[in-house]
């Protein structure tokens, strides 16, 4: 038996998850057996997060299971921040069969949920995931474009003020959706880029391949439908070999 780090174990499944190694992630951090209670929490948060992410990418159902084993964790050793970081991955877990499912009935809830978790986060970074999620409940499910801006606008700022080049991607992603939809393609293709750029930094593979769809969209509305196709044969590969249906089905419309 290797002795190693909880704090090691829970960083080392945070990057396999943003690599789609979601299984991976999810084996390593079963194979622990922390001790103190506060390591028995730490891993129940990372693969709470670990099924949460993966329920999102490949509509499986990981996450009511992992919030549950949260959820007796925090009970045996309650803490504000990891139950703030609970609350938002429980939002997560219920926006994505909401959006994929069209219940749009479930907008407002899940809106006044992410905004009153935005109001009470601990720091920047958190207050702008869930100003994201506001965002992109707004638009989603609520058919508020204009609500919508404001959050991702929101979310932005306060990602670049903690430093989270996730949370600015994410924000730079749906910002450029709208820049794209009002016409300005010339915003739209720097904030798509950028967010690009970024999701490739950190090793995210999912983001990388849903924002170089996006570019591919792009393409062929500045006309170069040649180009559209070339990068979405190549997206769609990759998307198919990861197993990220969503992205997958999207660059096979393009090229159909």
């Amino acid at each position: 038996m290797v002795q190693v780090e909880v704090s090691a174990v829970v960083a080392a499944a945070g990057q396999l998850v943003l690599a789609g190694q979601w299984g991976v992630a999810r084996t390593l951090l079963e194979a622990a057996e922390p001790e103190e209670a506060a390591d028995v929490r730490a891993v129940a948060l990372a693969l709470a997060g670990v099924s949460v992410d993966e329920d999102f990418a490949r509509r499986t159902q990981h996450g009511e299971r992992s919030l549950a084993t949260l959820g007796k964790a925090l009970e045996l050793l309650p803490d504000a921040t990891v139950r703030w970081d609970a609350a938002l991955l429980q939002l997560r877990s219920d926006y994505a069969p909401a959006l994929f499912g069209g219940l749009s009935e479930r907008g407002g809830s899940l809106h006044a949920h992410a905004v009153a978790l935005r109001d009470t986060a601990p720091d920047d970074g958190r207050s702008g995931m869930a100003a994201f999620y506001a965002g992109a409940i707004a638009d989603n499910l609520l058919s508020e474009p204009a609500t919508a801006f404001a959050h991702y606008t929101e979310a932005l700022k306060r990602g670049e003020s903690a430093l989270d080049d996730l949370l600015i991607s994410l924000a730079l992603r749906h910002l450029g959706d709208h820049a794209h939809t009002a016409g300005d393609l010339k915003l739209a293709r720097a904030q798509w880029e950028r967010s690009t750029e970024l999701r490739q930094k950190i090793g995210h593979l999912l983001g990388s391949l849903a924002q170089q769809a996006l570019l591919c969209e792009l393409l062929k509305t500045e006309g170069d439908a040649a180009g559209s196709r070339a990068l979405a044969t190549e997206v769609n590969r990759w998307a198919g070999q990861a197993g990220i249906p969503f992205v997958e089905q999207q660059t096979a419309a393009m090229l159909a």
